[in-house]
């Protein structure tokens, strides 16, 4: 069993920077994050396999960074360019895919909310 814990949320201003750090309790293959939006299903962020291979969602390409060390077993989420429709819970997942995204073990989840 891996557990996960999220940090670095908070409230910002659209165009705003924020970083997003999950910890690991263990080495898994993969790390990504997840968020739940209102009215909306939940989607995917981003992917990082043990390799620093990355994957991301389409809304975020060129906005969002995701980056691990594997020494520490974090990872992490830099994102710029904050727009209202990126404000959602994210959740920081883990396991042994990178392709589908790793979702055996979640983080209870860090709130980031985007204002106009």
């Amino acid at each position: 069993q891996v557990q996960l814990v999220e940090s670095g949320g908070g409230l910002v201003q659209a165009g705003d920077s924020l970083r997003l750090s999950c910890s690991a309790s263990g080495r898994t293959e993969a790390m990504g994050w997840f968020r739940d939006a209102p009215g909306k299903e939940r989607e995917f962020v981003a992917v990082i396999s043990w390799t620093a291979d990355t994957r991301y969602a389409d809304s975020v390409k060129g906005r969002f960074t995701i980056s691990r060390d594997n020494a520490k077993n974090t990872v992490t989420l830099q994102m710029h360019s904050l727009k209202p429709t990126d404000t959602g819970k994210y959740y920081c997942t883990a396991g042994s895919t990178f392709n589908p995204s790793p979702d055996e073990y979640w983080g209870q989840g860090t709130q980031v909310t985007v204002t106009s």
